[in-house]
């Protein structure tokens, strides 16, 4: 798999910002393009329609807008009361008016943005804890938001695919999932393809990759 052994990419700040503005971009096309009744309609994360999976990049928006809070004032404010509670609001929007999800959706895009827009330099530094209870620095929220919009966007199942999005950040994206997964050079003899599709069987997404061992969902 040539396109991931023995190579590290560097992910800057400015790239994390470069691609939330691009992901947004897209899937803000993505969900301006359905009308009231696509958003009922099954996305491509087993059990979720469009309604679920809209009201949860909203709420995502929120929630990292509550880590950027905590860096712009110091005052602790978690992503998210609970786990428990996390699913039970996506739950409930899958049962919002599409509307009202489209809404929410743009709403908290940009609140998220205009938030990221106020930090200073120093506030970046600042920790803060994520919904994994891991402590990262505020500077790394870009990059799980540019996460979220761009491999959400492919789940969508509006036609966009892992090839639709920027060969910069798959290759940032593969380099994170392989470290998390733990897996070796070993594990990848003989996966091999192009960079979408192996960013693509990385995530736990269909794919066209022969020979590939079944991975979980991820993210």
């Amino acid at each position: 798999m040539s396109v991931l052994i023995g190579t590290t990419p560097t992910r800057t700040f400015d790239d994390s910002r470069r691609w939330v503005a691009e992901g947004t971009a897209l899937l803000t096309g993505a969900v301006d393009g359905l009308d009231s009744p696509a958003f009922d309609a099954d996305s491509q994360l087993p059990g979720w329609t469009r309604k679920h999976l809209v009201g949860h990049v909203a709420a995502n928006a929120d929630a990292l807008g509550n880590l950027i809070s905590w860096a712009e004032t110091g005052v602790e404010k978690r992503m998210y009361a609970s786990t428990e509670q996390r699913n039970a609001d996506i739950e409930e929007a899958a049962t919002r008016p599409a509307e009202e999800l489209r809404s929410w959706y743009h709403r908290g895009a940009a609140e998220l943005d205009a938030a990221m827009d106020r930090l200073t330099p120093e506030q970046w530094e600042h920790e803060v804890i994520t919904a994994q209870l891991v402590t990262r620095k505020a500077s790394d929220v870009p990059w799980m938001r540019a996460r979220e919009v761009f491999v959400h966007a492919v789940d969508l199942g509006v036609g966009i695919t892992f090839a639709d999005l920027p060969d910069d950040f798959l290759l940032a994206l593969a380099d994170e999932i392989r470290t998390k997964r733990g897996l070796a050079d070993d594990d990848l003899l003989g996966v091999e393809g192009p960079l979408p599709e192996v960013a693509a069987w990385l995530a736990g997404r269909p794919h066209d990759l022969v020979d590939a061992p079944t991975l979980g969902s991820w993210l």
